[in-house]
């Protein structure tokens, strides 16, 4: 098989509206599909040692691509399957799962067989892959808290490396993974540096939750802050939350086309967190450091700062939900946090619609708003 093109009798994509859940994007060079770990890291070194610009998707559902495209090669991984290297009530369960999975069903799965640690981070959209370089969270967890490694491609050492949990260097929607982006003068982008090739998973067993730390997810269900609940309960809540926002893709729902919260949630020095309404929200902020050696972790939290809710910013800066300009896009009438493309939209238009909410909360709350999806050929 060529790796030019999609396995099977499918034709190729050539545009990036194609790849991703905004459903836009200009078109791309040239698109490869890899079905192994050595067909994605030949597909990896080949666009590198010939200069060309590099994009390794997953889901594509955080990426936001320029209506121009993107002129070089775009890499899908394709890879399936979770290996289960252990499973014990001594030492919990240790998984492999290749980057190209689907992250929500390494979820189902690892609550079928009795797994805890990620039950909270149902309904995520997006691969494997992906997760590590975002330490994606969700009510309350964050995927920093059952990572053992990450076997990566260093694309500047062009070889094979395990990064061990500590080498993560895990924050809040950030890794060095992610932040091998924005190295001073890095050649790398809009791929990191590190291409993900696997995640090692450390999770315990039973048949209750870790202790929920989302009020909201407490009280749908019916628990108190701290407490535990069956897994199969807590993943059914947490969708069933998710779809509310819009934040489980659907086809027939224009509110989930978008690249879930565009926005990450502040981080604020003291200065800035006085500066805020006393109604604002305030969090604790968890760093990636983990609190404990192993299992569903929490991380040590940071003194001296606070997290505050983008959406609570947004809403009150005066951006309701439904909110739009001119086009097709638009805020989702069910959250505040993502842009969506109703349809027919462009990127030039949702970056206008970013750019006004962002520049409104600057001057409602002297907070600049940062983006979490990764842009490909375009900037706020």
């Amino acid at each position: 098989m060529s790796l030019n093109t999609l396995r099977g009798n499918a034709t190729a994509p050539t545009a990036a509206a194609s790849l991703t859940t905004l459903r836009l994007g200009g078109p791309v060079g040239r698109f490869v599909e890899t079905g192994t770990e050595a067909e994605l890291i030949e597909a990896v070194r080949g666009a590198d040692a010939a200069g060309e610009p590099l994009l390794v998707i997953g889901g594509g559902s955080n990426l936001v691509v320029a209506d121009a495209g993107f002129p070089g090669v775009v890499v899908r991984d394709a890879r399936r399957g979770i290996e289960v290297e252990s499973a014990d009530t001594c030492g919990g369960a240790s998984v492999r799962v290749p980057a190209g999975e689907v992250w929500d069903d390494v979820v189902a799965r690892a609550v079928a067989e009795g797994w805890i640690g990620v039950e909270a981070l149902s309904g995520i959209p997006g691969s494997v892959g992906a997760a590590p370089v975002q330490n994606i969270g969700a009510y309350g967890q964050e995927l920093a808290g059952v990572v053992a490694t990450v076997r990566v491609w260093d694309r500047e050492r062009a070889r094979v490396r395990t990064l061990p949990l500590v080498d993560l260097e895990f924050g809040y929607r950030t890794s060095i993974l992610k932040r091998s982006l924005h190295e001073p003068a890095t050649p790398w982008g809009p791929t990191p540096r590190y291409v993900v090739l696997d995640v090692s998973l450390q999770m315990y067993l039973g048949d209750l939750s870790a202790p929920i730390q989302y009020p909201e997810l407490a009280r749908r269900l019916g628990v108190a802050v701290g407490e535990r609940a069956r897994t199969p309960e807590v993943r059914a809540a947490v969708l069933e939350l998710r779809r509310g926002k819009g934040m489980v893709l659907d086809a027939d729902d224009p509110d989930t086309w978008s690249a879930g919260s565009f926005f990450t949630n502040p981080i604020l020095a003291p200065e800035q967190a006085d500066a805020l309404p006393v109604d604002a929200p305030r969090f604790p902020v968890q760093s990636g450091r983990p609190a404990t050696s192993s299992g569903p972790r929490g991380g040590e939290v940071e003194p001296g700062l606070t997290k505050t809710s983008a959406a609570w910013l947004i809403e009150h800066a005066g951006f309701g939900r439904g909110f739009g300009l001119p086009g097709a896009v638009g805020l989702s009438t069910k959250h505040s946090l993502a842009l969506t493309n109703r349809g027919g939209g462009t990127t030039d238009e949702l970056l206008t619609l970013a750019r006004t909410i962002r520049a409104g909360v600057a001057a409602a709350f002297g907070v600049t708003l940062e983006p979490e999806p990764v842009l490909v050929g375009c900037a706020l």
